[in-house]
């Protein structure tokens, strides 16, 4: 980990609400297969374990059960990561990770931490590196959209299949989900995005939308 004065412990992102990965996106490959358990979500921190792996293909559905995954496929999880996150302010994030042993992490979490489980897709959309996570399980259907940078994200060209701008919504950050899934809530926020519309930031330049 580095210094917490370092840049190089901050990730700079914006994310958006998606109704699927499109289909231009899918080229056979299987995708990176994520769980990961978070053992302290309070306040915007967090604690992370995380586990993944393109050596098996498992499609996300509301049934699926992180857990029996993991227990499962355990010996194909070859990189294992331990993250401590600070709180989103402005699509900058404090984030300081280090690699542990897969074998020590998929122990730790089968005791604890609450799991959640998605397939991610990265692809290049312009300049710009994109995430886009597929979530199973409780979250289910729920499809979220990142761009990264190593600096701050601005003057973004948002593609078309990105619905509305999420971006420090708090419920709506991995450690969140991992207690309270989008299935609880996904009714109310329908009805609040139909009330108000897609939302998008000014603060980050100049929006691009395709």
């Amino acid at each position: 980990m580095g210094d917490i004065g370092g840049t190089s412990d901050f990730q700079f992102a914006r994310r958006f609400f998606c109704r699927e990965l499109p289909d231009e996106f899918d080229d056979g490959d299987a995708p990176t297969l994520i769980v990961q358990s978070y053992f302290v979500h309070e306040d915007d921190y967090a604690l992370r374990i995380r586990l993944q792996t393109r050596a098996v293909r498992v499609p996300m559905s509301a049934e699926l059960d992180p857990k029996a995954v993991l227990e499962r496929y355990r010996d194909d999880f070859r990189e294992a990561t331990l993250t401590v996150k600070g709180p989103s302010r402005g699509g900058t994030r404090y984030e300081a990770q280090r690699s542990i042993d897969s074998r020590v992490a998929a122990e730790i979490m089968l005791r604890g931490g609450d799991l959640i489980i998605k397939n991610r897709t990265s692809v290049w959309i312009g300049a710009d590196g994109w995430n886009i996570d597929v979530f199973g399980g409780a979250n289910a259907p729920l499809v979220i959209a990142e761009a990264e940078r190593s600096t701050p994200v601005t003057n973004l060209i948002i593609p078309r299949f990105c619905i509305t701008e999420i971006t420090d919504q708090s419920r709506f950050s991995n450690d969140s989900l991992s207690w309270r899934p989008f299935s609880q809530w996904s009714s109310g926020f329908e009805s609040e995005l139909r009330e108000t519309g897609p939302q998008f930031q000014q603060v980050f330049g100049t929006n691009t939308l395709e």
